[in-house]
């Protein structure tokens, strides 16, 4: 199966970029809605529809959902190729709707989205609700959970761009977690069978992105959803979208992401996660904050008349500005940086730091300097 190809021909090109709403998506089910397969399944704190789709009418129940933290979209994109291909006239579609029943809940948050927010309008994190089901959001998935009676659960999500693979100076483009059950993050089961699944995905995606594919953390915490449906008894499996090089907007890892959820639903039809991969799982490196997205190395600056040579990071805050996501670069960080690694490097050799205010970077403002007077950074980039 050529994957990439796959890809190019079922990617949906009316949603793009990092600002997926509800506006963008709507359209989108509306189409699919051939045979009553959307629903809405409840409303959000500002009363907006939370939709599930569902397709499909094979013996394995897989559920997703995306857009829990309203400002990780990617793999909300990732779905909407999925869905381009399970409505395609393919044989590969014929085989997936075959073998699985799909319930998919494109988007969970979607007031967290229209605001580009983690939180939820009550600025809850709904990934720390699966407890107290304090907001609307949780029940809905909770309700979904129930009702369903899945026998996977894909829960998706983006990560920053501070992750590295260990320390091997490669980002984290996706990440993976069988998410624990209990407290001493035994392996049972359901546990088992979460990790062999990613122990045969990140084997497919060695081959297009090799070195960048981690492992995230699985301290235990209940009050997560991936953790409470473990905890039940379901295979669950957390996907993190992450960082690929000049892709801010994340249109290659949203390649990534169809990949992988192509790649798992063939290696569940093939039952290839019956053998237990517990050290296929265990080398995929845990995920490690390494990163900046940018870092400025020997740079001489004048601090109360002496001179000296440092380095600084610059970081990117994505802000809503008009319907639109600006990354705008702050400093973050002054002095050693020898553990870290940039997206974007920069040898100043030496030139003399200056901005508009003073002669030394300074925390929280802007990345606009000049190196001696003929460099000059304008939002972290070296522009002439």
């Amino acid at each position: 199966m050529n994957l990439e190809q796959l890809f190019n021909q079922y990617k949906e090109p009316s949603i793009q970029g990092r600002y997926i709403t509800l506006g963008s998506i709507a359209p989108l089910l509306n189409k699919f809605n051939t045979n009553n397969q959307v629903a809405i399944i409840g409303n959000s704190v500002l009363n907006n529809p939370i939709y599930r789709y569902q397709i499909g009418n094979g013996k394995t129940k897989m559920l997703f959902w995306s857009q829990m933290h309203g400002n990780e979209s990617t793999t909300t994109k990732a779905l909407f190729d999925l869905f381009n291909l399970l409505n395609s006239d393919s044989e590969l579609a014929r085989n997936l709707l075959g073998a699985f029943t799909f319930c998919f809940i494109p988007m969970l948050n979607p007031d967290g989205a229209q605001l580009y927010t983690r939180e939820n309008a009550n600025k809850v994190d709904l990934n720390r609700d699966s407890q107290n089901l304090s907001q609307p959001e949780s029940s809905v998935l909770r309700e979904a959970f129930e009702n369903f009676k899945p026998d996977y659960c894909y829960n998706l999500h983006d990560q920053r761009t501070i992750f590295g693979v260990g320390s091997t100076g490669k980002p984290a483009t996706l990440s993976f977690l069988a998410p624990a059950y209990n407290e001493a993050r035994e392996i049972n089961e359901s546990r088992l069978k979460a990790i062999n699944l990613i122990a045969g995905i990140n084997t497919v995606l060695q081959q297009y992105i090799p070195g960048q594919v981690g492992r995230f953390d699985d301290s235990f915490n209940i009050n997560c959803i991936g953790d409470t449906f473990q905890s039940l008894g379901v295979p669950t499996v957390l996907f993190e979208a992450g960082h690929f090089a000049n892709d801010y907007n994340r249109e290659e890892t949203r390649k990534y992401v169809f990949m992988a959820l192509v790649s798992s639903l063939q290696i569940v039809i093939e039952n290839d996660i019956v053998i237990n991969k517990i050290d296929n799982y265990l080398i995929i490196p845990q995920n490690k904050v390494v990163f900046y997205d940018f870092i400025y190395k020997n740079v001489k600056i004048n601090y109360d008349g002496i001179e000296i040579i440092t380095n600084f990071a610059a970081q990117y805050k994505e802000e809503l500005i008009g319907n639109k996501i600006c990354f705008s670069a702050y400093i973050v960080k002054i002095g050693e940086l020898d553990d870290y690694f940039g997206h974007i490097e920069y040898n100043g050799n030496g030139g003399l730091y200056f901005d508009e205010q003073v002669d030394f970077p300074k925390l929280n403002q802007k990345a606009d300097f000049y190196l001696d007077n003929d460099l000059k950074f304008v939002n972290g980039l070296m522009i002439s």
